[in-house]
């Protein structure tokens, strides 16, 4: 007889069942898509009509919904490789600037004499005064609107660089501050992206940075390569209002001239405003993660002239009250004024940590894309190109999984045929561990599927050549040849398998786009293929043997 305990048991045709009910919706994949999109738009809307509510209750309610997400070149969608114009930023930084060196300038007039900009290529800033002897001081005088760097590799560097030339002041950013712009605006570029292909309910995008300067921008599902840069080019819409009140529900009655509105992060919280932005996103010139006089990390941001003459205004007649910092009809932040904020510039303080100041810092800079975008390659992947991808996964996975069951059946018999069944519960748990997790199969992922069924049959051949060796070696009986079959085996089959998920997590933090789907499909098949092969074959076995109790056993 072979013993396993009952609680084992019930563990292991628990995880199986439980497996094979989450994978099950992929075979009605048309109608629980339909389901879940009606769910998904009837949440949204607040009502459902005729014909969402038929799509929803075309899949019971009580079986689960998850399905695997089908990548671009299954899906079929858009593929966008973009550049991103950094150049644009450092021009815009430079025309806010020049108010404050005008300014600056104008205290050393008796110094200086007349200023006067003078035309320069973008990203610098030239200015001509009228006593070139009083250079120096001009130079002075503008060094000391210069901040420090606040990113690690700028440590010690301001972002301003000043030098002279002839009767000139040229103003530049520096290398430290080029680089942290270059950063920011990549990482700003790609937030606004993100947040407005999320907006479009697209499932599973790929929006990632590539190289310098580039963005990669795969969306499945959707029309054309023009629908989604539409999409991209949508602005954002970025205010700073003031608060009424603060509340746990939504205010169904705000009172004339207010709107009550979400917290973005935190959950049912909303905010009274007022309707009328005391500012918008077009006002803002800069926003940037800091650290406030205590160390601590905050946000700095800064706005151009009108709207540092309104922001001043406004927070000098109320201190001590809460604005709100609006991103499309969310609110991302609710600080209170600490004091009169004049000259454009202020800090938002919080319990932050450096990460949150950072998004805090991206989001606020979000109202629009931060610079242009060059769209260097373009591409349309019809729907019928995608069914091709999927039709001819399904053949070599079908193709594959036959002639595996054939070579097991010829080479272990009846021993091959529970190899069999573990294999197709291996697929079952594959695809109910994806839905859960929302992944994504794209055609390298089908790959990892075909890799995985000849690695979860590799597990059972090493077993069954152990229990041939422990049968060879003369077991005392053949349930004694079974179950050290499956012990000696076990360290092998981890040597193995260990190894192979090392190189899927190496695939996986390294890779990109299709390389991480095939990562994660061959991670996911290796756990189960190890679970499968090790638990589920040894109780189909152990059923079979302990029903049957054969004098001999047959290998």
């Amino acid at each position: 007889m072979l013993y396993t305990p009952l609680w084992k048991k019930i563990v292991i045709w628990a995880v199986v069942a439980l497996g094979i009910l989450l994978a099950m919706p992929n075979m009605f994949y048309a109608k629980v898509e339909a389901r879940n999109d009606a769910a998904e738009a009837t949440a949204k809307a607040g009502f459902t009509t005729t014909e969402q509510q038929a799509a929803i209750d075309g899949w019971p309610a009580w079986l689960p919904s998850g399905l695997v997400n089908l990548g671009l070149d299954l899906r079929g969608g858009a593929h966008l490789l973009a550049e991103v114009q950094v150049a644009d930023v450092y021009k815009a930084r430079m025309d806010g600037l020049w108010p404050e060196v005008r300014d600056a300038l104008r205290d050393k007039r008796a110094d200086v004499g007349s200023i006067r900009r003078q035309p320069s290529e973008p990203g610098t800033l030239r200015i001509e005064i009228s006593q070139p002897e009083g250079m120096a001081a001009a130079v002075e005088a503008v060094k000391a609107l210069a901040t420090p760097v606040t990113t690690l590799s700028g440590a010690g560097s301001n972002d301003l660089e000043v030098t002279a030339e002839g009767a000139s002041v040229i103003v530049t950013l520096s290398e430290a501050e080029k680089a942290a712009t270059d950063q920011r605006t990549l990482q700003q570029s790609l937030e606004i992206i993100r947040t407005r292909v999320d907006q479009a309910g697209t499932r599973e995008p790929t929006i990632q940075r590539e190289g310098a300067d580039r963005i990669l921008i795969q969306v499945p599902g959707i029309g054309s390569a023009e629908e989604l840069k539409k999409l991209i080019g949508t602005t954002a819409k970025l205010t700073f209002n003031p608060v009424v009140r603060r509340g746990s529900s939504e205010d169904k009655n705000p009172g004339q001239g207010n709107v009550s509105l979400p917290s973005l992060d935190e959950k049912d919280v909303w905010y009274t405003v007022v309707e009328a932005p005391v500012v918008s996103g077009e006002d803002l010139t800069n926003a940037k993660g800091d650290f406030d006089q205590n160390g601590r990390p905050a946000v700095a941001f800064k706005f151009d002239v009108s709207g540092a003459r309104r922001f001043g205004d406004y927070t000098a007649a109320n201190i001590g009250s809460p604005f709100a910092i609006v991103l499309d009809g969310k609110v991302i932040s609710a600080p209170v004024i600490q004091s009169h904020i004049a000259g454009g510039s202020g800090i938002i303080t919080g319990n932050f940590s450096v990460e949150e100041a950072n998004r805090l810092a991206v989001l606020l800079s979000a109202g629009a894309l931060p610079a242009t975008m060059n769209f260097l390659e373009e591409r349309t992947i019809g729907p019928e190109l995608g069914q091709d991808s999927i039709d001819a996964g399904r053949v070599a996975t079908l193709v594959a999984a036959g002639a595996v069951s054939l070579l097991m059946i010829a080479s272990y018999g009846l021993f091959g045929v529970f190899a069999v069944v573990a294999l197709a519960i291996n697929m079952g748990l594959i695809f109910g561990i994806m839905s859960l997790i929302g992944g994504t199969l794209t055609l390298p992922g089908i790959a990892g599927l075909v890799l995985t069924i000849g690695m979860a049959v590799d597990a059972n051949v090493l077993i069954y050549e152990r229990i041939r060796d422990e049968l060879r070696a003369g077991a005392k009986t053949a349930a004694r040849a079974i179950e050290l079959g499956f012990e000696r085996a076990l360290s092998a089959i981890v040597d193995a398998n260990v190894t192979t998920l090392i190189t899927a997590g190496v695939l996986f933090f390294l890779g990109a786009g299709p390389v991480r789907g095939f990562a994660v499909t061959l991670a996911i098949g290796i756990v189960t293929s190890v679970f499968t092969a090790i638990n589920v074959t040894k109780l189909i076995v152990a059923l079979w043997f302990n029903r049957r109790q054969p004098k001999t056993l047959v290998v």
